[in-house]
This record gives C-alpha cells, sequence and structure tokens, in this order.
C-alpha cells in the first residue's frame, strides 16, 4: 500500500486532476452543460497569472465553463482530488473495505468529511445499466438473508425476521457477478417475483434453497433447482448450489461487522453496493485494485449527492 501511494496523483493536484480527466474523459473533453465533445469548440484556459481555477475548460457552444468535477459526485467539493484518489484506493483495495475512520486518520480530515466522501464514492460505483441477469439459459443462483438486529445479546433484540433488514442477492454463475437488494419491510414472494422478473431472463435456470418464497416464481423459469438446506445439502444430484451467493453474503456480513460494526437501514443499500462492485470486479476476474479503483470514479458521472436534501 505504501509503495501504491508513491504515486504522484496521490501528492500533486495536477497529476491527480489529469488522472481523474483521463478516467473521466478517455478521448478528449467533453463539455458537461451541452454535451460538445468538439475539440476546436473546447478550449482549456490556460496563462501564466494563475487567476482562474485549474483544469479550467471554455465550451464555445454553450459558453460554459467547466472542469473535471462538474456533474459528479466530486462537483463543489473541497476535499483535494489527491484525497478523494487516495481514499478510493483504500477503500477497492480490500474486500472489507474501510472505516470512515480510517480515511479520517489518514488523509487528515474530519470524520463527518469522510463518512461523506465513503457515501459519495459508493454512489459512484452504482451500475446505473445492468444488463439482464442469465442470458444464453444460465444458470442464476438467488437467495436471501437478514441484517440488523440479529444478535441475540443486542439490547434491541426482537424476535422473528419482520424485525430485521431483509436482504436478496442473486449472483449469475455465468458472468461472476452479483446484483443485491434491501427489501424494505421484509421480503415476500411477490417482492422476490419482482426482482427475479425485473432481472433475470425468463430462460435461465433459478437455483435456490427450498424456501417457498421461489416456488412459484421458479415455475415461470426455463428450469428451478432447489437445494434442501435443512437437510444439510448445498449441492444437489445435479451439481447445483448456492454456495456462491452464500459466500457473497458471508464476505458481507464479515465486513459489516469487523470494519464497519453498525449501519443504519437507510444506508444499507450503499453498503450493499459498495460490496457488489468490488465483487464484481475483484482479483478472482482478473480486476486489479488499481483498476478497481479507476472504474469506481469512471462512475462519477452523472450522479450528485449532497450532504442535505436540496428543498
Amino acid at each position: 500500500m505504501t509503495a501504491v501511494f508513491q504515486d504522484p496523483m496521490f501528492h500533486d493536484e495536477d497529476k491527480a486532476r489529469e488522472a481523474l480527466e483521463a478516467v473521466r474523459w478517455p478521448d478528449g473533453a467533453i463539455c458537461p452543460h451541452c454535451g460538445s465533445s468538439d475539440p476546436d469548440k473546447l478550449a482549456k484556459i490556460g496563462g501564466t497569472k494563475k487567476s482562474h481555477r485549474p483544469g479550467l475548460y471554455y465550451c464555445n457552444d454553450c459558453k460554459g465553463q467547466f472542469t473535471v468535477t462538474v456533474g459528479t459526485v466530486f462537483e463543489r467539493s473541497k476535499v483535494p482530488l489527491t484525497k478523494w484518489w487516495m481514499a478510493a484506493h483504500m477503500m477497492n483495495s480490500g474486500k472489507n473495505g474501510v472505516s470512515a475512520h480510517e480515511i479520517h486518520r489518514a488523509l487528515g480530515v474530519t470524520y463527518k468529511t469522510a463518512w461523506f466522501m465513503m457515501h459519495r464514492l459508493r454512489e459512484a460505483m452504482i451500475d446505473s445499466k445492468p444488463a439482464p441477469m442469465g442470458e444464453n439459459g444460465g444458470n442464476v443462483q438467488a437467495d436471501e438473508t437478514y441484517h440488523l438486529n440479529t444478535s441475540k445479546r443486542a439490547k434491541g433484540y426482537k424476535k422473528g425476521h419482520s424485525h430485521k433488514a431483509s436482504i436478496v442477492a442473486l449472483v449469475d454463475e455465468n458472468t461472476g457477478t452479483v446484483r443485491t437488494f434491501h427489501v424494505q419491510k421484509g421480503v415476500t414472494a411477490d417482492k422476490v417475483r419482482d426482482i427475479l422478473f425485473t432481472n433475470v431472463i425468463r430462460k435461465a435456470t433459478l437455483v435456490t434453497d427450498e424456501s417457498a418464497l421461489y416456488t412459484y416464481t421458479g415455475k415461470a423459469y426455463g428450469d428451478h433447482q432447489t437445494m434442501n438446506h435443512t437437510g444439510r445439502e448445498y449441492v444437489n444430484k445435479l451439481g447445483f448450489t448456492t454456495n456462491n451467493v452464500e459466500n457473497f453474503f458471508g464476505v458481507f456480513k464479515r465486513g459489516m461487522r469487523g470494519t464497519y460494526t453498525f449501519c443504519g437501514e437507510q444506508h444499507l443499500q450503499r453498503y450493499l453496493t459498495e460490496f457488489q462492485f468490488r465483487y464484481n470486479n475483484r482479483s478472482g476476474l482478473g480486476v486489479t485494485d488499481g483498476e478497481r479503483t479507476a472504474k469506481a470514479l469512471k462512475g462519477i458521472e452523472g450522479k450528485r449527492l449532497t450532504y442535505r436534501p436540496a428543498n
């Protein structure tokens, strides 16, 4: 990690901006106001007086000014880009994530700033246009789990799934990717059906445990394979399993307990998105820490997250 942080983009603001421009605009600058990408109409404002902010562009089409952070989750942020790069790399260099307290100590920002930075980066990790799962009749594993209020030693513990946060996850065996959903007010067969019908094509093979949540919906798919987990069956006679989605839940829960300790249910989907992004861009799929960080920052465009909702 120390060797990685010797890269100039973690120390030099100009290098950090150039690195972000290379990620966001690999083929040249694009005006976020009008969408113009004509290099003859876009001019980088230079000069020796430095009376303007660094990295400023001028668009002759719409007469607007912009930098690489305009129209992104970094817009109007006072945090230097060097620290944004550092936080993004720390967040993407381990499968269990990194706490806001560690970002606060390592980067020399307040805890409040570090917490908000992490949520902005999670916003950037959202896949705005996910592809259908189970293409060409592939296998898609589906399972549900419960988070928060699960420890019997907790002060406010209440028995029953209705008092816990519900999560549904789908894993496409062909692509090795996961998709996660925080289900409000408990998981029902109707909610599971809506999730599956929206994300998984009907020709796919649905692979689940013996839960009745999937019994009726499974009939709408090319095939529905089940495992009898109650009877300690984890791979059925035809070789189907839900171990992949169970493994994802294991990584998620270890990270939430060991790194983040606690999160309010209103933020749970953002944490799921973070673990989902790292799983879908893991080293097992040939993605390095640096590539994962760059891919996360590529998602900053067209998104905005303010500390307080706009009136």
